[in-house]
């Protein structure tokens, strides 16, 4: 079972061609497709070059970063920006094209690819700023590579999926009117000994047998439909609709029962969590554990899962005081 997600990206970047390609011009910045870390990956810089830079890593999974930039890019422009479409996402290549293949996908190679990217820019030190799903590689590469981040942005943050799958749960019961029927305990019972018990997908499955899914996302994450139909307008101009193996790839790499709270207590760099308040994936749990375990320093905003559609100047502002820490 995985979470649908309406933006989930088709591979449409060009014609195929055996080399990849770099150009440039002053509208659009720096626009590269390059083989890296065994992956065909898509990135846009734009910004000037002494700036410091800040690598977005947009959320989904498998989703792009063309609707940040298209709905707040001008914003930004006072940042050296990277604008990664992670593997197997939006303009990159298929994830089945990779080296590593299609079937699984984890973490590491994401954290990898993103190292990969810096290498190749020759940028000496970077902001990693993630989005929803995005904040695990974000995290994870500041934990390993400290040297190499001045800190880590987490944008509505999802760092414990068990604990999502049961928010989801509880929502969707209560959108239904019937009471939490929890299934963590059969499925520790019925676990065979030595195996992880299955309990993040179990609620999941609980809660989509209750609400359709993107029903259900389109609740939590959005402040109104306004706010959603802007986002929808962005990647309906940015052709990038379609495809889920990523989220697959990364359900067959056990994303459902993925804890990485314990890893919070390992970060040594500064961490800033931007929260849209409305954002009931995210806000207050998955927030709560940022704030416990790595110190994180939290900036609450009257918004929802994208605060950049609900409240931009508010989202710029509290990038800007991060940045600036």
């Amino acid at each position: 079972m995985t979470v649908p997600h309406r933006d989930d990206p088709d591979h449409d970047v060009q014609d195929e061609q055996d080399e990849p390609f770099t150009t440039q011009s002053d509208l659009l910045g720096d626009v590269y497709y390059e083989h890296l870390n065994g992956a065909d990956l898509y990135f846009e810089v734009v910004g000037p070059e002494d700036a410091p830079a800040v690598v977005y890593l947009h959320g989904g999974p498998g989703y792009n970063s063309h609707s940040f930039r298209a709905l707040v890019g001008e914003s930004l422009e006072h940042h050296r920006m990277v604008y990664l479409d992670m593997r197997g996402g939006g303009r990159s290549g298929p994830l089945e094209e990779t080296q590593q293949g299609g079937e699984t996908l984890d973490i590491d190679t994401l954290v990898a690819d993103l190292e990969a990217v810096r290498e190749f820019l020759g940028i000496e030190r970077l902001t990693p700023l993630g989005h929803g799903f995005g904040a695990l590689p974000a995290l994870e590469y500041g934990r390993r590579y400290p040297e190499r981040v001045a800190r880590v942005v987490v944008v509505n943050p999802w760092v414990h999926f068990p604990d999502l799958a049961l928010t989801l749960l509880a929502e969707a019961s209560a959108i239904r009117g019937v009471g939490i029927d929890d299934p963590a305990e059969r499925v520790k019972a019925d676990a065979p000994e030595g195996q992880h018990p299955a309990v993040g997908e179990a609620r999941l499955e609980a809660a989509f047998g209750l609400v359709n899914g993107r029903d259900l996302l389109n609740q939590l994450e959005y402040l109104d439909h306004s706010s959603r139909m802007r986002l929808e307008y962005a990647d309906a101009e940015g052709q990038l609709l379609g495809g889920g193996e990523v989220q697959q790839a990364l359900v067959n790499q056990g994303l459902w029962s993925f804890e990485y709270p314990p890893f919070l207590m390992e970060q040594t760099r500064p961490v800033y969590v931007i929260a849209g308040i409305e954002d009931r994936t995210s806000y207050p749990v998955q927030v709560g554990w940022l704030e416990d375990l790595a110190n994180a320093d939290v900036t609450l905003l009257q918004a929802a899962h994208y605060p950049w559609l609900d409240d931009e100047d508010g989202f710029i502002e509290a990038l800007d005081r991060a940045m600036e820490g």
